[in-house]
């Protein structure tokens, strides 16, 4: 009988030592739903002091790189305006080769513009001369 008195006795312990312990159970999206907490002592609170030349050498590293990066922003800012004004000259140049493609025809007699119907009047548009070459 005392033997069986001990193997209770290790099974409470066991028992103990699982109600300790949080099971990590994980989701479908394959996540533990709970985080393993850290002692507070293991966490690092503060860091060590850093040497003048460190400190220099950082403020060195970090002003380069915002100098690179600044860099970066201007050359995409002028590229975005250089594109912007390529494509204002393109439209102008399409503008002018459009004009001087067109078919003019003068018309010197106003009565045919008496003589024509409505639609066709519409479809009538009118032009400066000096810009348009006539043929």
């Amino acid at each position: 009988m005392g033997s069986m008195a001990t193997t209770t006795n290790k099974s409470k312990l066991v028992k103990k030592k699982v109600e300790n312990e949080i099971p990590r159970g994980k989701a479908k999206s394959n996540r533990p739903w709970k985080t393993p907490k850290t002692k507070f002592a293991t966490i690092k609170k503060t860091l060590p002091r850093l040497t003048f030349e460190k400190k220099m050498e950082l403020r060195r590293e970090l002003r380069a790189i915002k100098e690179r990066s600044k860099e970066i922003k201007d050359e995409r800012k002028q590229a975005a305006i250089a594109k912007h004004q390529r494509q204002l000259e393109s439209a102008e140049k399409r503008l002018a080769n459009e004009q001087r493609a067109e078919i003019v025809q003068v018309i010197k007699n106003p009565a045919k513009l008496k003589r024509m119907k409505k639609k066709q009047i519409r479809l009538i548009e009118k032009r400066d001369l000096s810009k348009v070459k006539v043929i």
